[in-house]
């Protein structure tokens, strides 16, 4: 019987006063695998110093119980080597896991596995398993966890102690959070699974600290009386959520104890604990405090901590009390005022010909180049199966649209390719592009980069049917991924992640195809502020600019034909500015209209040449 090898974990080890110290990401997944308790990994700590196995400076911070390799930068395997750590390589070296929430996801995912009775590791990921899944572009959570938080923290330790330093924004963008009423949106799982809300929990679970803590108010405020009575569930489904009185965070996200609590508790623990004989900051932050003590009283939550080096702080140990009720409404009052200037939501008034016309009196209107090889297509007769995109539900019209698609862009990538190549599929899905490029170019290294774990392990079933030895796959946000290439290509990356593979493929210096989608999702971001040219920043405002985002989505078939053409117009016109942009990085640029425009509404293709890789001239031979 051939034995499975176990999941490779890295993690990374950086460097602090010439000594190896372990980073807060390190920190988090070190604290999630104790835990957990979990054993599925081999675990290495990846230091870029060759010396680091003789400091004992970072072994307290690794629990006993989990043994741990060293390795060196240089020596990581390839994939793992052009990501971001935390990360995860499987046994057969080709399916690569980066980026801190992807990680942790798939450490509880591990452990369920390995043990189905680990019921708390399992309420980890939330509502609907959603925990952290979402990039940090899109969700709140994934970017305080990700990269707001840790990052302040660290920033902030490294600084010499001085009381005059502002608290971090992200830790005040927290406790305000923490003064908002949860969004109740659990009732419908707890009815599911038959919970009475009324009935007195389990002292040990983690569901029952949570639902006492949670519901304390409401006992208060309606006058309700515990009793063990169980109530039908037909009688739970008679209250409405908008009777009940608002409710109080008990942790990060609400009332249940998730993985957003379980990255937050090292980094706030850090910060706390540099901080707590500081008065004055201390009162500034009543609710990350009453989170930080209330974190402790979960079960599993002690013993993680301890096997990690990480002394809790109890409330004794501070030199401020527990927050009053008048404390905590000024603290959550002052700091909605502190945080209220960024990211406001724009409402749009009217349609988007003042704008078009605006551009036009500037000398601005949307350009398509023709199409280099209207006529090439892929011999998808004579191609394997599994090359084809019909698997899965997709009917026989879409997967004929989907050809024409990857007619296109193969077109483009094939002609610029040259052996030895690395072309990096961002926002793969399962792997449309991706696949017929690998096998089409044998000669050239293929990696397929996606977020969602469904979609890649359908790809990666698909190629192992074909037999490809020229193909990679890394489940990660697009940031994780920092290898070098030579081509990027995305089919229908959906709003700002178009703008994030075009910066990705800047860069890296790489020449890029790209199909954008979702116009209307474009919006300023932490990394990106639009008009991104430096002639339409100087002609639209940043709602001007947003209004051509949300009628360039207006190019549906069943919509009136004008309407189509005022969405194309508008299509074209964020894409100059995006190709504007580009020009300035030495980019030659081309933005046509795929062939036939019918195989999508969103059929525009934006083809960005660098000079060392001179734009084609001629159509690729097939």
């Amino acid at each position: 019987m051939e034995l499975t090898l176990p999941e490779c974990l890295y993690l990374e080890l950086s460097s602090q006063n010439e000594q190896p110290s372990v980073p807060l990401h390190t920190s988090i997944s070190l604290f999630l695998l104790s835990y957990c308790e979990c054993t599925s990994f081999k675990v290495f700590l990846v230091s870029a110093k060759p010396d680091t196995q003789s400091s004992q400076s970072w072994k307290s911070q690794v629990p006993m119980s989990l043994a741990v390799s060293m390795v060196h930068v240089k020596d990581l395997p390839v994939l793992v080597r052009g990501c971001r750590l935390p990360a995860v390589l499987d046994e057969t070296g080709r399916y690569c896991r980066a980026g801190l929430a992807v990680v942790l996801r798939h450490i509880i995912d591990r452990t369920c596995e390995a043990d189905p009775r680990r019921k708390d590791a399992a309420s980890l990921l939330g509502f609907k398993k959603t925990c952290l899944k979402a990039c940090a572009e899109v969700s709140q959570w994934t970017r305080l966890c990700e990269l707001s938080i840790p990052s302040a923290v660290e920033a902030h330790l490294r600084q010499p102690t001085n009381p005059s330093l502002h608290l971090p924004s992200a830790l005040l963008n927290l406790e305000k959070t923490l003064g908002e009423p949860v969004k109740v949106h659990n009732d419908d799982k707890i009815q599911d699974q038959g919970t009475d809300v009324t009935q007195p929990q389990d002292s040990q679970s983690a569901n029952g600290l949570e639902l006492q803590a949670a519901l304390a108010k409401l006992y208060v405020d309606s006058g309700a009386v515990l009793s063990t009575t169980i109530r039908e569930s037909s009688d739970i489904r008679k209250v409405k959520t908008t009777e009940l009185p608002q409710l109080e965070h008990v942790f990060a996200e609400g009332l249940y104890f998730t993985l957003t609590d379980v990255v937050l508790l090292p980094c706030i623990h850090q910060y706390l604990v540099r901080k707590s004989h500081n008065a004055s900051v201390l009162s500034q932050l009543p609710l990350l405090l009453r989170w930080y003590l209330q974190v402790q009283e979960v079960p599993g939550v002690p013993r993680a901590a301890q096997a990690c080096g990480m002394a809790l702080s109890t409330r004794k140990a501070f030199t401020t009390g527990p927050p009053t009720i008048a404390e905590t409404q000024q603290s959550s009052q002052a700091n909605q005022e502190s945080l209220e200037m960024t990211m406001k939501e724009v409402h749009f008034v009217g349609g988007p010909r003042p704008t078009m016309t605006k551009l036009k009196e500037s000398g601005i209107e949307a350009v398509f180049s023709p199409h280099p090889c209207p006529s090439w297509t892929l011999p998808w007769d004579s191609l394997p199966e599994a090359v084809n995109p019909t698997e899965g539900k997709m009917s026989d019209v879409r997967a004929a649209r989907k050809r024409q698609q990857l007619n296109n862009l193969v077109a483009m990538v094939t002609e610029l390719a040259r052996p030895g190549d690395t072309v990096v599929d961002f926002c793969s899905g399962g792997g449309h592009v991706g696949i017929v490029l690998a096998h089409t170019l044998p000669d050239c290294q293929v990696i397929l980069i996606e977020n969602k774990e469904e979609s890649l392990v359908r790809g990666k079933v698909r190629s192992a049917e074909l037999g490809l030895t020229n193909i990679g796959f890394i489940q990660a946000n697009l940031d994780y991924f920092t290898g070098p290439f030579h081509i990027g290509v995305a089919l229908h990356a959906c709003g700002v992640a178009t703008d994030m593979v075009v910066e990705q493929c800047i860069q890296a210096g790489a020449t890029f195809v790209v199909s954008p989608c979702c116009y209307g999702f474009v919006q300023n971001t932490l990394k990106f502020t639009f008009p991104r040219s430096k002639r339409f920043l100087e002609t639209l405002s940043y709602k001007e600019h947003m209004i051509l985002c949300r009628f360039a989505d207006q190019t549906a078939v069943q919509l009136p034909s004008e309407r189509r053409l005022i969405g194309k117009q508008c299509m074209g016109l964020v894409d100059l500015d995006r190709s504007w942009a580009a020009e300035t990085h030495g980019y030659s640029v081309r933005v046509m209209t795929m062939e036939p425009d019918s195989c999508s509404p969103k059929n525009n293709m934006l083809r960005f040449c660098n000079g060392a890789r001179p734009s084609p001239v001629s159509p690729p031979n097939q």
